[in-house]
């Protein structure tokens, strides 16, 4: 939503100032130079990022203006999960908990949640920590360390299609200025000839680098930051399960642990203490 407001701010902002110093609306229609723009951009776009860059960048971008990644709710459930893990745990062994790991979508644990079921890379960040503490016989600060190095891996992964479209953003004024460049060797095959369109050419290049700036600052650049912002609050469900299990493994019973990891969430998105231990009252 505030994508949308942001967008037709700078929209209002710019054409309206532009409307109200008599600016004329037509003289802005330049079709050739958004294709120059536009097209180099989107090309210089493909041949620096692979297909998957490209297609997360798609998704991130349509993402945006649909809801996080997680709610409040979901955290909630995470957390949840998390607990009746951690009693599983503390009543029955770590043994106990091969058969939920090893196949989530049957363990009645992990299907209690079926929203968090379908988030895949989550599950499977959850399930391959739990593997190695079942299996891997690791003290916490071993554990810690490995999964700093795979955290990282990941937050970099997901913010690899935002630093890609901010990339684009920093190369649309010199696109800008390739179009005014071109429009101006345009003009001047047209000296000697009427004045009017000679004007006309020199309006059309003066477009270019007004389009490659504004698209560039009041569009691409925005929506990369926006981008990255809500890759990074993403993210924090990861940390959250990081740190919870770490809890858990150097000896915190399943209710400090859980809290441990309630307090890595964002203040927009995590659960109060009290929500979150009525839930877990209501789901014994």
């Amino acid at each position: 939503m505030f994508v949308i407001i942001g967008t037709i701010v700078v929209i209002i902002s710019v054409l309206g100032g532009y409307l109200l110093s008599h600016g004329n609306m037509l003289a802005l229609w330049q079709p050739y130079e958004f294709l120059i723009i536009f097209g180099g951009a989107i090309g210089a776009f493909i041949v620096a990022n692979p297909p998957s860059v490209v297609k997360g960048s798609l998704r991130g971008l349509t993402g945006l203006f649909k809801g996080p990644a997680y709610g409040k709710q979901d955290y909630i459930d995470l957390l949840s999960m998390l607990y009746d893990l951690f009693s599983a745990m503390r009543k029955e062994g770590l043994l106990a908990l091969e058969a939920h790991i090893e196949d989530p979508a049957s363990s009645p644990i992990f299907s209690a949640y079926p929203r968090l079921i379908r988030e895949h890379h989550l599950i499977d960040f959850t399930t391959d920590c739990l593997r190695l503490i079942v299996g891997g016989n690791m003290n916490p600060h071993e554990l810690e360390a490995l999964l700093d190095v795979e955290l990282e891996t990941h937050h970099a992964q997901a913010e690899a299609p935002s630093l890609a479209v901010a990339k684009v953003a920093d190369a649309l004024p010199g696109f800008g200025i390739v179009a005014a460049v071109l429009g101006i060797v345009t003009t001047m095959s047209q000296l000697g000839g009427d004045t009017s369109r000679i004007g006309e050419h020199i309006a059309g290049a003066l477009v270019g680098t007004f389009l490659g700036i504004l698209l560039s600052y009041g569009f691409v650049g925005p929506l990369a930051a926006a981008m990255e912002a809500r890759a990074q609050e993403d993210g924090k469900a990861f940390e959250c399960v990081k740190v919870a299990l770490l809890s858990s493994l150097r000896g915190y019973n399943p209710m400090v642990a859980v809290e441990f990891g309630r307090k890595t969430l964002s203040s927009l998105t995590r659960p109060t203490f009290v929500n979150l231990e009525g839930h877990l009252k209501s789901a014994r």
